[in-house]
């Protein structure tokens, strides 16, 4: 699995969305180079990891990212948010911060998770993926920079940088909605052991400002803040304000982890 490592300092580990690779969180990595040394993943099927044949769930990716990376805090946004958080219910003692950047724990709509995606706009990506994957991933590019002042130009650099290293496959991509359509991690929030942070996007049309803020209302020790005129990718329009809210939350003194007979040994990337 590819990792790129930029900075120096204390390590953090940034997990992208669907359809994407880490190479989106650069212009984030510029801001904490200094600070941070980033390693920044390409999930299984995806960018430079396109090769990699590790299925697009949860604990499959998760473990992925453990043997590619030190004990480090977890930034994940949307897709790689859902398997940040999972990493970090499982594993505590590898993963000591949790960050969840435009992402939630459940993200399709239910009767008591009314602040997820409407079933039917989901339904459509997916009956969308199977006739036209390529105008699908379009549709959906444009659904995350809905709403801001620069919608058009901010669609743009998201098709760019998601094309930048290839296109994952359609395989790929249809894995990534199922993980999105099936999981729910709410059960697991009550009894997280480690700090988080629930970072949304006030505009954002894909993972509703309401739902993250609920998600943290149900993790003990969470903390919510909300960037105002960020939509979905908030490190790709205002990267200064989610560096300097990371910077402050990753400050913060972070409790002893809990013991662990469980070992995983890490590659050096």
């Amino acid at each position: 699995m590819h990792v790129e490592v930029i900075g120096s300092g204390p390590p953090l580990v940034l997990l992208h969305g669907w359809a994407m690779h880490g190479g989106v969180f650069l212009p984030l990595a510029e801001a904490l180079r200094d600070r941070h040394t980033m390693y920044l993943v390409d999930l299984p099927g995806h960018g430079h990891s396109r090769d990699n044949t590790v299925p697009v769930e949860l604990d499959a990716c998760a473990r992925a990212v453990l043997e590619a990376a030190p004990v480090a805090p977890w930034c994940g946004w949307s897709m790689g948010g859902a398997i940040a958080l999972h990493a970090a219910s499982r594993w505590p003692q590898r993963i000591p911060v949790l960050a969840m950047l435009a992402a939630t724990p459940r993200f399709v709509a239910a009767p008591d998770w009314p602040q997820g995606m409407p079933v039917a706009t989901f339904a459509a990506f997916e009956a969308g993926l199977a006739a036209d994957w390529q105008a699908t991933v379009e549709r959906f590019l444009a659904l995350e920079a809905f709403g801001l002042d620069d919608a058009r130009v901010r669609t743009r650099q998201l098709r760019t940088l998601a094309l930048e290293r290839g296109a994952p496959s359609p395989r790929v991509l249809a894995e990534g909605l199922r993980l999105l359509e099936s999981t729910d991690l709410r059960p697991q929030l009550p009894t997280l052991e480690i700090p988080s942070l629930w970072m949304a996007g006030r505009r954002d049309r894909v993972v509703s400002p309401l739902a993250m803020q609920a998600a943290a209302a149900l993790t003990p020790g969470a903390r919510f803040m909300q960037i105002e005129h960020a939509g979905h990718a908030p490190f790709l329009t205002h990267p200064q304000e989610v560096a300097a809210a990371l910077l402050d939350f990753l400050a913060a003194p972070t409790p002893p982890a809990p013991p662990s007979s469980e070992h995983h040994a890490h590659a050096t990337v």
